[in-house]
């Protein structure tokens, strides 16, 4: 499952030196996650009904380059590896052409219920976005 999107930077995605704040890259890493579930068929308020959230656990995220306010960026997410108990997503953003990679980024999730327990497994739901991958 891979999913891309386009986004301008605004003025308020960037510092106080023209450049996209660190901050911006997160939410937009994390719409990237969001799109894949949707694509697979599952908002993230189906599955919190569901009784199903996915927290992070861990992130490596490697700025390499500063997208400016006005630049069209490409943000791009693949599973890049699915295990018992997580599912780790590899995320870039570039330039429109890909020419330039701003960042490449890792993120690593597992799902637990409402009261903050692991699951035993990736519920069924979660196995799905896998599988379409």
């Amino acid at each position: 499952m891979e999913h891309a999107f386009k986004q301008k930077v605004f003025y308020s995605d960037t510092d106080a030196y023209g450049v996209v704040w660190h901050g911006s890259y997160l939410r937009w890493l994390e719409m990237g996650r969001v799109y894949v579930c949707e694509q697979s068929g599952y908002k993230l308020s189906e599955l919190v009904e569901a009784d199903i959230t996915l927290p992070v656990v861990e992130m490596n995220v490697k700025y390499k380059h500063s997208a400016r306010l006005d630049e069209e960026i490409i943000i791009n997410t693949k599973i890049k590896e699915h295990g018992k108990y997580h599912l780790t997503f590899y995320q870039t953003i570039t330039d429109e052409k890909k020419e330039k990679t701003y960042i490449e980024a890792t993120f690593k999730v597992v799902a637990i219920n409402k009261d903050g327990k692991l699951y035993r497994s990736l519920p069924e739901q979660i196995l799905k976005i896998c599988s379409d991958k």
